[in-house]
């Protein structure tokens, strides 16, 4: 198993393309499309950086894993399934919830079935990618309900938002259907993993102006994580949590992703002649 990453700046979001070089089979987890808030302007640099990484190793994409319905980024899933449409789009059932919630939040009538999707998954479903390339789910509902991680041959975890590098902690937990409650519990999933496991996160802001990071281990974390040690009791996360996030601000992307994202990759807004757009509630 190789592992591939690149890193988008605007966003600050991870993806990640776990291949095998024996095989030749590949498997790609969440991809950023690129969105430009001020002009409205859409455009597939970085998926495009992706198939040029996947013909160059003459590599079959097999699957599109997203670890949940991104809030601070565009998904880039459906734009690189136009280059690879054998690929599937896989996503968690829960993703139902979320549709749910926001159709009521935008006033949308988005299928809430999860349709939009591939394949919708749950906790130990496993994708036999390869004989030598085996990635199980694992649900880490706390972020949003529909969070899950990617357990890749019992020694790498792609955990999305639930935790991040140590010195940055975890997710938030105010989205609608967010639990700190849910997420303590998830973590305490990935803490029962051994320790020597690596864990790649879904994004990183190089707190204190350090490098850019993107991998740590179980038991790293165990130790370090500035938010939820092994040691941390689920009162003392709770506490610190809820606080911190009624504290927080929203996701700079937050409305145009959401909108595009729990639609499959397609805007759920249109004008007559098929001109997709925004709609932004206003709070007074």
């Amino acid at each position: 198993m190789l592992i591939h990453s690149f890193f988008d700046k605007d966003t600050n979001t991870l993806t990640y393309i776990i291949y095998s070089l024996a095989t030749k089979k590949a498997v790609v987890v969440d991809p950023v499309l690129n969105f430009d808030y001020a002009s409205g302007s859409v455009s597939t640099k970085e998926v495009e950086l992706i198939d040029e990484f996947l013909k160059a190793n003459s590599l079959e994409l097999t699957y599109i894993f997203e670890t949940h319905v991104h809030a601070d980024h565009l998904s880039g899933a459906s734009s690189l399934k136009k280059f690879y449409p054998n690929a599937k789009i896989v996503i968690h059932e829960n993703i139902k919830q979320v549709q749910v919630v926001f159709n009521q939040a935008y006033r949308s009538q988005v299928k809430e079935d999860g349709s939009q999707f591939d394949l919708l998954t749950r906790e130990g479903e496993t994708f036999k990618v390869a004989d030598d390339l085996e990635v199980e789910i694992i649900e880490t509902p706390g972020h949003t309900p529909a969070c899950m991680s990617l357990y890749v041959n019992k020694e790498a975890l792609f955990v999305g938002d639930a935790i991040f590098m140590p010195d940055m902690g975890t997710g938030r937990c105010d989205f609608p259907k967010g639990s700190a409650d849910d997420l303590y519990e998830s973590i305490q999933k990935i803490y029962a993993l051994d320790d020597n496991c690596t864990i790649y996160v879904g994004h990183d802001y190089g707190p204190g102006g350090r490098e850019i990071m993107f991998m740590t281990t179980v038991g790293k974390q165990k130790r370090n994580n500035i938010q939820c040690k092994a040691s941390t009791s689920k009162d003392e996360f709770l506490s610190f949590r809820t606080t911190r996030d009624a504290h927080l601000s929203a996701p700079r992307l937050l409305i145009p992703s959401i909108q595009y994202n729990m639609n499959g990759g397609e805007f759920i807004f249109n004008e007559e002649d098929g001109a997709p757009f925004l709609k932004v509630p206003v709070k007074l």
